[in-house]
């Protein structure tokens, strides 16, 4: 009893630097068990952009850009083999995104164009990649010492209001599709834009239904509200969120309802954890709507005067610094999750590469064992960690397998188009 009284009149001393210090040196404790953990069980991180990063670098041009080193650039990249490997990664999927500002047609070479590049990273680095089309795909390459590379299409602008685009990319290796990026499309509402449909159309409808009937995984990130809860409805197979967060400790509309995490767990589907900071931190996200807010301003009392807006937006933010997201925070919504609809409905998608800014302790992707010790720190036990760094992701795969065979012994491909739903 002494020990707790006297811990806990330690705790009134300490300065909250010092108590961060404190928390740091207890997660080194739970490090190297955390390691062991992800050496046993593959992490698959839901959502990584790699692939947009080259193209925007370099071309696409892995002689101009070598994946084994990316850490001399100007502007680091977050992600490259060697820190993969440090970070053990066992599971990747690569996000081929395309800017929803791309015209629906040009989105569907582009993709493409994404997609030759994994498999061109893959042909580049045979050592450390391997194609995975299959729950089973991730276990076996992951054995074999390899990163087992997935493909998930950020958008469905990147289909062009087609099935028969969306069957072709599921034949190229695409495994899940995030329905929208931050566009409302003709069949599907943003969760970043002006709702039309109020959720999905009919025609979005039978897009889930297709996606069900390949094996594809319906990930609900980015959408709106009604959104998901139309999906979930429709939906035979479970869904995942490859990069999002809770909205029940973050009021951001990129991130999940509570109602929803419910229907999540009824559906049988994940959630995958973001490291975004704006989606983890109420604080920074109401910081960057005042910021947004104050730069309106200027813009109007200063019209066609940019350099006066520059001026007074720089002492604005010299004057109000950003609240800082961390690694905690991330555990934070984890445990949310956790304690709203269990352990078995939690992964990671932590949007590396996506994103210029990230928590701190969450720098690059070196850094997912000490996310993993914090959880450890917390009292997570082991079997909780496996599940959260990819056997949940894995049994949803399985299942969204299962329900293909299904599926596809009762009918064939999808013969209707948008055009049937006018």
């Amino acid at each position: 009893m002494k020990s707790y009284v006297a811990f806990f009149v330690l705790l009134l001393f300490l300065t909250p630097f010092d108590y961060a210090i404190s928390q740091h040196q207890e997660r080194d404790a739970f490090r190297d068990q955390a390691i062991r953990i992800l050496e046993s069980v593959p992490l698959i991180d839901g959502h990584n952009d790699v692939p947009i990063q080259y193209r925007m670098r370099a071309d696409y041009k892995f002689d101009l850009l070598d994946f084994m080193n990316t850490t001399s650039l100007n502007r680091m990249m977050h992600t490259d083999i060697p820190r993969l490997r440090e970070g053990r990664v066992g599971g990747q999927f690569w996000s081929v995104y395309v800017s929803p500002n791309v015209p629906e047609a040009e989105s569907v070479q582009a993709t493409l164009e994404q997609i030759d590049f994994v498999y061109r990273m893959i042909e580049r680095y045979p050592d450390h990649f391997e194609l995975a089309l299959t729950a089973d795909d991730v276990e076996r390459i992951f054995a074999d010492g390899k990163i087992a590379s997935l493909i998930g299409m950020e958008g469905g602008h990147s289909i062009g209001n087609s099935l028969a685009v969306l069957r072709m990319f599921y034949n190229l290796g695409a495994r899940y599709m995030t329905i929208t990026h931050s566009r409302t499309l003709d069949w599907a509402d943003s969760a970043t834009d002006t709702p039309k449909h109020d959720g999905l159309t009919g025609f979005g409808e039978e897009v889930i239904r297709e996606m069900n009937r390949l094996g594809m995984l319906v990930d609900l990130s980015h959408v709106s509200a009604q959104t998901m809860r139309d999906a979930l409805a429709v939906t035979q197979a479970p869904v995942i969120f490859s990069h999002s967060s809770a909205m029940g400790l973050n009021m951001h509309p990129r991130n999940v309802p509570d109602d929803v995490l419910d229907l999540t767990k009824e559906n049988n589907g994940v959630v995958m954890v973001t490291f975004i900071p704006a989606f983890l931190y109420q604080p920074l996200h109401e910081h960057i709507a005042a910021q947004n807010a104050q730069r309106a301003e200027l813009q109007y009392f200063y019209t066609g005067q940019p350099d006066s807006v520059q001026v007074y937006m720089r002492k604005w933010q010299q004057q109000n610094p950003p609240p800082v997201a961390t690694l905690e925070h991330v555990a934070d919504h984890i445990d949310y999750i956790r304690d709203r609809i269990g352990v078995d409905h939690i992964g990671i998608g932590g949007d590396y590469d996506g994103i210029s800014l990230l928590p701190a302790g969450l720098e690059d992707v070196t850094t997912y064992p000490d996310l993993f010790a914090e959880l450890l720190r917390r009292g997570y036990t082991e079997d909780d960690l496996k599940k959260i760094a990819g056997l949940n992701v894995l049994r949803v795969m399985r299942e969204a397998e299962e329900v293909a065979r299904r599926l596809q012994q009762n009918r064939g491909s999808s013969e209707l188009n948008i055009r049937d739903f006018d």
